[in-house]
């Protein structure tokens, strides 16, 4: 298949409702890497999607790589999905009551996640991590965090240093607004360093409440996890009377149906997920360990609430979802079709000389503009920017939406056909010639 040729994408009427929006709206967005301040230009206005397809304002078609930031594992508007919240819709959109679709739901998501004993739903990742933490520092009576530098999760004041996604995006090291105080309780290691979470244990003895992590790091990018990482957290928190909490919010019916935790065979004590639960609703969910999810109001003292957590449209959207997720040779398709996506950018890096690495697990996929492998976050800074942005409008004017940021993943859903992927290897060949042209 012949590549793509660039096209000028015109969008006039998408630039005029981004300067109205503009006017309404913090930056013209909703959350700043929409913005697309790293890549130059403005921002993509999406009119409608279908599949592994997005069309603008403007009528311009685009495959999308993007697809809700990961959520949509089954491409956009699926039509089983779509019933689901449709046949709900009609039945009442919100009750802020208790449904058998809870039970159902939460029911998939133990049998998936075993580890998960008991599951409480709220509406984003960011309260299902904020809330991890609180439970936490209640069970163990202890206040400190270790969190990894380039790790995301979620926008609460604790989470807000080193912390990848879009504060890498634009640059930010630490929020302004989160009290001092507040942010000492937080200590940060370099991923992938188990000698340096240990050196954090021996500093801080009997005053570190959990670990938080993300199995395959996926907001400086895709990185996965060194051989051993993932498992000397676990015998590290259990030898400090320490939590281990993983951040599955991407990796959650991502990488295989039981999660990263699956994958690598690694018990935390308390999980977040998000993303994929709500088939593109937002609902995200926490659970873990009877013992410690008792804690959590009513039965104890841990308050949290929420008037839409357990939405019954989020709930129809997400059963729907796993469901069909769980058909026999589901992650073996995706993970095949990503597998050729990544060999394919490998190739085009090797044919045009370009220094840069491709970076996968499972239907996770990160290009990134450096020579050098990366293991950390320290690492994904040294790529080049500048180069990518000039990547990623190269592929955009073909046709190809990736993620505005070198810190972001690409996401491969089971919608993406064998043309689709072998249309972007062939898009990837020639912009990443046009992007050393032009960066």
């Amino acid at each position: 298949m012949s590549a793509p040729k660039a096209v000028k994408n015109e969008r006039p009427h998408s630039e005029e409702i981004f300067r109205r929006a503009l006017d309404v709206l913090v930056g013209g967005v909703n959350s700043p890497v929409r913005a697309f301040r790293a890549v130059g230009g403005d921002p993509i206005i999406v009119d409608r999607a279908s599949g592994a397809r997005l069309w603008d304002a403007d009528g311009n078609e685009y495959i999308d790589f993007v697809c809700s930031w990961g959520a949509l594992i089954l491409g956009h508007a699926h039509p089983i999905v779509v019933e689901a919240i449709a046949a709900q819709a009609r039945r009442g959109t919100s009750y802020g009551m208790p449904t058998e679709l809870e039970v159902e739901l939460a029911t998939r998501i133990r049998t998936a996640l075993p580890s998960c004993e008991k599951v409480r739903f709220v509406s984003s990742g960011t309260e299902a991590t904020m809330s991890t933490l609180r439970l936490a520092r209640a069970a163990t009576g202890r206040d400190l965090l270790i969190k990894f530098e380039g790790c995301y999760h979620g926008h609460s004041d604790s989470f807000l240093s080193e912390a990848g996604s879009g504060l890498a995006t634009l640059g930010i090291a630490a929020c302004p607004g989160v009290p001092q105080p507040l942010a000492a309780l937080t200590l940060n290691a370099p991923y992938n360093d188990a000698a340096a979470v240990e050196k954090l244990f021996d500093q801080h003895r009997d005053k570190i409440a959990a670990v938080i992590v993300e199995p395959v790091a996926a907001n400086m990018g895709v990185v996965p996890p060194a051989a051993g990482f993932l498992q000397s957290l676990r015998d590290s928190t259990t030898r400090h009377g320490a939590l281990l909490i993983f951040d599955e919010v991407i990796t959650g019916f991502r990488v295989c149906y039981g999660g990263a935790q699956t994958v690598f065979g690694i018990t935390p004590d308390l999980t977040t997920l998000g993303k994929i639960i709500g088939g593109g609703l937002p609902v995200a969910a926490y659970g873990g360990r009877r013992d410690l999810m008792d804690r959590v109001a009513p039965l104890g003292p841990v308050y949290q609430a929420g008037t839409l957590s357990g939405n019954p449209l989020a709930m129809s959207a997400g059963i729907a979802t796993l469901d069909l997720l769980a058909a026999p040779g589901f992650y073996e398709s995706l993970d095949a079709r990503a597998k050729r996506l990544g060999d394919g950018i490998t190739t085009a890096l090797r044919e045009t000389g370009v220094p840069a690495t491709a970076a996968r697990v499972g239907s996770l996929l990160t290009l990134f503009f450096s020579a050098e492998p990366v293991r950390n976050y320290a690492d994904a800074k040294k790529c080049e920017t500048r180069r990518f942005a000039a990547f990623f409008r190269a592929m955009l004017e073909r046709g190809i939406f990736l993620a505005p940021s070198q810190f972001e993943a690409l996401f491969v859903s089971a919608a993406h056909s064998d043309a689709d992927i072998e249309r972007t290897i062939a898009a990837c060949r020639e912009s990443l010639v046009s992007a050393s042209e032009l960066s």
